[in-house]
Order: structure tokens, then sequence, then C-alpha cells
């Protein structure tokens, strides 16, 4: 058994190269396989003297693992997982574990679990957070799966995850699709953490006109208090680097259309699915389906005229403002998220620890940030907290953030620049705090012209519903 490997690693592009690498550092010993058998020997050549064993065929790898074997797969998402599982499924044994470490929709993850699992097979979804960076150096991971899988492949995860003074950036997260479901919610509040800087950013640029070496050290700053984040430092390090060809600030060279992979439009569709509202996130999604709009937005500035005025006479109190209207918006991104998870561990009874989950986010993954800490002991004082803005220190951090927050939002929407994220945890912010909302009304409409019924107000909330001739009365 002595030269077995502990470990297989199936796709050799960056993620899974890496990943191996990192599994290779702490001690294991590595099976590497690649669909195309030249990439697994250049893999072998760049590494030669590690601990690592090359696999030609499925057969070979399989047959190169110690028991039960651990089997990572880090290829593309959806068919290719399925035609994976299907070659591998007459190769495994009972007790096996396979690991699918892509970015794959949870329900697909449910339906693997029940097929793989009917043979004796134990299946895992894992989320894997921090990009190749983290894979190489240490990752948030966010495994789903049975009990047996979590203790088959703990050791290892726990050696290669990102630390922090919390401990390793990893934890079983539930059944089955819990670990994808996790991952598909960070990646949402990742769409949001990245919208409300980006809208921090246009703020200051076009409202103030600071430079790149002025936003490079404003980033900086804030990089050293409450909104210390990787996001945060690497926006401060992407302000400083110059363009090689014309000597601008390389961030006015890039073209402002933004990119997506799926993630966050998952993580729409399944809030709507739960009823959960999770406007911030949703408004980044939109964000970024205008921002490919580009040749149509162009055409669309020559025509459509604004009467958006911008002054501004004292300008650090302005830069303060956009920082706390920053920090309370992220707050009400991150509490429409784990508001989101705890929706999704109550419908398919994963049972999420949510402390866990904001422990497991300290470092490695992208969303890492200092209040994490935050959140963490916002669950402990309170393990079924329904709302982060419901806890008191978050109550109290928003509290002292309104005045800001609100006089940032009035100042760029008079001055006609979008900040259709930070206005909209403003609104989820201001909607979850008022006892009375005017959808008494549109309920009033929906009964007028569907006969859909309503409830009345001075009888509760468990009241009967009931129905009115509205145009009879």
């Amino acid at each position: 058994m002595a030269d077995k490997a502990q470990f297989a690693m199936i796709g050799l592009a960056v993620m899974g190269r890496n990943l191996a690498l990192n599994v290779e550092e702490h001690g294991y010993r590595v099976a590497v396989w690649n669909r195309e058998p030249a990439i697994t020997d250049s893999f072998m050549a760049e590494n030669a003297g590690k601990n690592f064993v090359a696999a030609h065929t499925l057969e070979e790898l399989v047959a190169s693992l110690e028991k039960p074997r651990r089997i990572m797969m880090m290829i593309k998402a959806g068919a290719p997982v399925d035609e994976m599982l299907e070659k591998l499924a007459p190769l495994v044994e009972e007790g096996d574990v396979i690991i699918d470490g892509g970015n794959s929709w949870f329900k697909d993850t449910q339906d693997r679990t029940r097929r793989v699992e009917a043979n004796g097979i134990h299946f895992v979804g894992s989320g894997v957070s921090g990009g190749e960076d983290g894979a190489r150096h240490g990752p948030s991971l966010m495994p789903g799966g049975s009990e047996h899988s979590w203790e088959a492949i703990r050791e290892i995860f726990e050696a290669i995850a990102a630390k922090s003074d919390s401990g390793p950036c990893v934890t079983h997260v539930g059944p089955d699709g819990a670990g994808h479901y996790v991952k598909m919610v960070h990646n949402g509040i990742e769409y949001g953490d990245m919208q409300l800087i980006a809208e921090a950013y246009d703020v200051l640029r076009k409202g103030l006109g600071a430079s790149a070496e002025e936003l490079a050290d404003i980033f900086d700053e804030w990089n050293r208090g409450p909104l210390e984040s990787f996001l945060i430092e690497i926006t401060a390090r992407i302000f400083r680097v110059k363009d090689p060809e014309t000597g601008n600030p390389l961030v006015d060279m890039v073209l402002d259309k933004a990119g997506q992979k799926g993630t966050g439009k998952w993580t729409a569709q399944v809030a709507l699915d739960l009823a959960v509202p999770i406007p911030t996130i949703a408004a980044a999604i939109d964000a970024r389906v205008l921002s490919s709009m580009k040749d149509e937005r162009v055409s669309a500035s020559s025509v459509i005229q604004s009467t958006a005025r911008f002054n501004i006479t004292d300008r650090a109190q302005f830069i303060k403002d956009v920082h706390d209207a920053l920090y309370a918006s992220k707050i009400c991104s991150y509490a429409q998220g784990m508001a989101l998870i705890q929706a999704g561990s109550k419908e398919w009874s994963w049972n999420i620890d949510m402390r866990e989950t904001a422990r497991i986010w300290k470092a490695g993954c992208i969303i890492r940030a200092r209040f994490l800490d935050s959140i963490m002991r916002a669950y402990e004082r309170r393990p079924d907290l329904p709302n982060l803005l419901l806890d008191d220190d978050f109550n109290s951090l928003v509290e002292q953030s309104q005045e800001a927050w609100r006089r940032a939002v009035s100042t760029a929407q008079t001055a006609g620049i979008p900040i259709p994220a930070m206005s909209s945890s403003l609104a989820y912010f201001d909607a979850y705090r008022s006892a009375e909302l005017p959808q008494n009304l549109t309920q009033a409409q929906r009964d007028l012209f569907g006969s859909h019924t309503y409830q009345r107000k001075d009888k509760g909330t468990d009241a009967p519903f009931v129905h009115t001739e509205w145009t009879k009365t």
C-alpha cells in the first residue's frame, strides 16, 4: 500500500492543477488524470520529483488509489460531470468517495447524490472558493455529502484549506447539495459586494473627479478599517497599475462590459422560488447585464438627456459618506445572502450551521472580510437569527451609518450616477424595518381584477381570506 496514492485529481486545468499541487504539498501522494494525456505528461514533467502518480486511463487512476478511494473532479459543470460519473461508476467500489469541485447546480448535485449513492458510492458536491491562488495556497471549501464522505475527506480538506484564527476554512456544510448551494449563495453575495464597490468607485470618480491614484489611497485607507476585505484590497491595487501601452491607469482602459458564469443568476432564481428578497444581489446581476449592452448604451447616451447636477462642498465628508454607505449596503447584501442560506437549509432539511458558514469564509474565499467575525458572533448569540439586521451589533452599525448612507445615495441619484445595488440595499433596509408597506393597495387591486382575496388587518395575520366586489360598493 505504500506506493498507493491517497487522493486523485481528475482535470488538470488551472484549478485542478493547483489543488493537486496543494494536496501533494501537504504530504499526500496524488494520482492525476486529464482527458488529454499530453497535459498529464506535461504536468508530471513540470513537477518531476514530487509525489504524483500519472494515470493515462481511468482504470489506471482507480487502481493507483488506496481504499476507500477519494477522487476529485475539477471539470466543467453540467453534462461533463454526468459523463465522468458514468465512466467511473463501473470502476469504483462501495465506500469510495467521488467529489465534484466545480460550480455545479445544487439540484444536479442532489440528483447525482441519489443516483451514485444507490450503488454504495459516496458523492460530495463541494464549493471551492478563492480562485487559482486560493486553490494553490488555501481555498475556502464547502463540501456537502454524507457524514461518511466527510470523515473520509476531512483530513485532506482541513490540510489544504485556508487557515484563519478560527481554524481551517472548511466544514461539513450538510447533506447532498448543501455545499454547492452555499457556494452558489457565496457567489451571489460576491456579485453584490463587487457591484457595491464599483458604485462607490463610480461616485467618487464622476462626482469628485478622483484620480486613480487618489482612489488607490482612499481604498487603501478603507482597507485598514471596518471595510477591510480581499475585494477592497485588490481594488486599491488595481488603481495603481499603469497601462504599458498608454501610461494611463490600466483600469481606465478596460471595457465596461462585465461577464458572469451563472451562479449569480441561479441565486436570484432560487431566491424567487423560496420567496426570499435579495434586491442588492439582483441589482448586481442586472448591472452586469446592462453593462453588456455597451453599443446600445453608447447610442442612448447621445439621445437621452439628463437634468443631473452635482455640488459637493465638503470633499472629505463626502468620501466618508460613501464609505459608510458602502459599509451599510454591504451588511444588507450579506443579510440577504445569509437569509437565503437559512431558507434553503429549511427547505431541504440540511441543518446548515450559520456560524460555521461565516467562519469558513474568513480566509481563502473571494468575500473574505473583517466583519465576518461580527457575523460569527451574531450567530453565536442567536443561532436561529432570521436576519443580520436584527442583531444588536449590526443594528447599531447600520444605525450609525444611516445619515451618511442616505446622503451618499441621494447625492449620487441627484447627480445621475447609477447606484442600483446601493439604493437597493437602502430600500431593503427601509422596507424590512417598516411595519406598514403599501402592498395593502396591491392586494386590493389583485382582488378587484382577479378575485385573489385578501385578509383584513384588523382580524390578524391568521384571519380567513375574503373577497369584495370592489366595483359594486
